[in-house]
């Protein structure tokens, strides 16, 4: 036997064993049509079709990191309302915060069904730990509590969940300061039912059927009730909206002008009134000091003033001044820059002047303040996504 006769013999023993075998050959599936996901530029930017569905989805939120530091150091800037609490004055206070958010809409024979929600995870300091000896350290660094912010749904002009009240949102924050709340204008949350309405030629409405919260969650059947009125052009803007607070049965509202004076430079100044003789009545099983959900300033008055300068796209002045009828007074003032889209650094100076120190007389959240003159300073990083 030769060389070529062994190589032929071969070939032919591998030819008929593959013969045999042809039978278990393994088959490959056909793959299965890709299904890429799809713009949805119906509702704005960031949004995309839900595969299989059409619903539009977007995902954003943002990270921050606020330090303060000084007597208006113990910001709440990064809790759900801010408010001053000069018992806890000392140190550096400081706080992260990741914020996811989701939006949803989709077009239905009733109207748009939206969704919305906005959860916040908090880490930083302002903690009440009590030690082994029964200590109190107010200013450990820590996990928060999980705030969920938002969670509603709206059908057409019909809003239901989990809101900030529209007696807030819906007139509008105190300036684009981080200290807004020096003189406080409102306790944002509560579950809502509201309808908001579009009248045309600029004209905007809301009813709202609300619970509140806390220690203002209503006490019966009986919801708190908030309605507002707005009218929008080109100039700027005039709102009022007025609340009734059904479980000490005192009204409260406001009345805002916003100025767009120039491309540069927009001005506003917000008034509010309230009614508080249930408020200060210490027979009631909450002594609510004059303050409540809808009228959380001392005494019957609250003015706030303020605007945003822009010097350039990236940079930014922002101030407020505000003031209640128990002689309380806040200044507010900072400088916002943006280094990249998306990513900004504002530094802020605050200072608040307690009107009732030498009677002891509650101020802010319900809280005494240590200083009849308190300043302090906040530094934020923010990137939004």
């Amino acid at each position: 036997m030769n060389i070529k006769s062994l190589l032929l013999g071969s070939a032919a023993t591998l030819i008929a064993v593959s013969g045999a075998r042809a039978a278990d050959a393994v088959v490959v599936a056909e793959p299965e049509p890709a299904e890429y996901v799809k713009i949805c530029d119906v509702y704005g930017a960031g949004y995309f079709y839900i595969p299989g569905t059409e619903t539009c989805l977007r995902i954003g939120g943002y990270i921050r990191y606020d330090a303060g530091v000084g007597d208006i150091g113990t910001f709440d800037g990064a809790k759900t309302t801010d408010v001053q609490n000069g018992s806890e004055n000392s140190t550096w206070f400081k706080n992260t915060r990741f914020t996811l958010k989701t939006w949803t809409g989709q077009e239905t024979e009733l109207g748009t069904l939206k969704t919305y929600t906005e959860t916040r995870f908090n880490f930083g300091d302002k903690n009440l730990v009590t030690d082994a000896r029964g200590n109190v350290d107010s200013n450990p660094a820590a996990n928060k509590p999980v705030d969920l912010h938002f969670a509603w749904i709206q059908l057409g002009g019909l809003r239901v969940g989990k809101d900030e009240t529209p007696y807030d949102a819906f007139i509008g924050y105190a300036g684009n300061v981080i200290q807004d709340t020096i003189i406080p204008y409102g306790i944002k949350d509560t579950n809502v039912v509201s309808y908001y309405f579009d009248a045309g030629s600029g004209f905007s409405g809301v009813v709202s059927l609300e619970e509140g919260s806390g220690a203002n969650t209503i006490d019966s059947y009986v919801p708190h009730v908030v309605g507002g009125l707005k009218y929008k052009a080109d100039w700027g803007a005039i709102t009022g909206v007025v609340a009734y607070d059904s479980n000490y049965e005192e009204v409260a509202g406001k009345v805002r002008l916003d100025v767009n004076v120039s491309k540069e430079l927009s001005l506003f100044v917000m008034g509010g009134y309230g009614t508080d003789n249930n408020l200060t009545d210490p027979t009631n099983a909450v002594n609510a000091h004059g303050r409540g959900f809808y009228k959380p300033w001392g005494g019957n008055w609250a003015v706030w003033g303020g605007g945003t300068y822009k010097f350039n796209a990236k940079t930014a002045f922002n101030v407020q001044a505000s003031a209640d009828d128990d002689k309380n007074i806040g200044l507010a003032a900072n400088v916002a820059y943006t280094i990249v889209p998306g990513f900004t650094i504002t530094t802020e100076v605050d200072w608040d002047h307690f009107g009732h120190f030498d009677d002891g007389t509650p101020f802010g959240n319900f809280t005494k303040a240590d200083k009849k003159d308190s300043v302090g300073g906040i530094v934020r990083f923010q990137r939004n996504f």
